[in-house]
């Protein structure tokens, strides 16, 4: 991940599997992730895992539409990057899940995100650090209330 990218971390206490699991339930994102609004898997690996990805989202100034392509070669987690588009140059993005000693789970959340429409440097980064703050908050939300 570029340094220039949001790292952030969060505890759940919930086991790294169901964490996992919830992370990579896309469709439920609208339920749990705040500012996306649709998700269409395009397209699938052989164990049902999405690998193709349409987003729509709530950006702080406008909804913005992205395709994401997802990689599983992390050992304890995924892996995405946008497919260029109308709203996104680019964007890369992980989730790492670490079992800690007492069974429950902390998640590593990176995120980069280059738009292809103008934003001020400041802007943009703060968008990122709020996109990251919330999707972990929802997905801590949402594991913890799966157990």
């Amino acid at each position: 991940m570029p340094m220039e990218g949001t790292v952030q971390s969060i505890e759940v206490s919930a086991p790294p599997q169901l964490v996992y699991e919830v992370a990579l339930d896309l469709e439920a994102y609208p339920d749990w992730a705040t500012g996306v609004k649709t998700v269409d898997i395009l397209e699938e690996d052989e164990y049902g895992r999405p690998l193709k990805v349409d987003f729509v989202a709530e950006a702080m100034i406008k909804e913005i539409s992205y395709r994401l392509q997802y990689d599983y070669e992390l050992e304890s987690g995924f892996s995405w990057s946008a497919i260029p588009g109308t709203d996104i140059r680019a964007m890369e993005g992980s989730y790492e899940f670490k079992e800690l000693a007492d069974g429950s789970t902390e998640v590593l959340y990176a995120l980069r995100v280059d738009p292809a429409f103008t934003i001020p440097g400041f802007l943009r980064k703060q968008a990122e650090k709020q996109i990251v703050s919330s999707a972990l908050r929802g997905l801590k939300k949402r594991s913890e209330s799966s157990t």
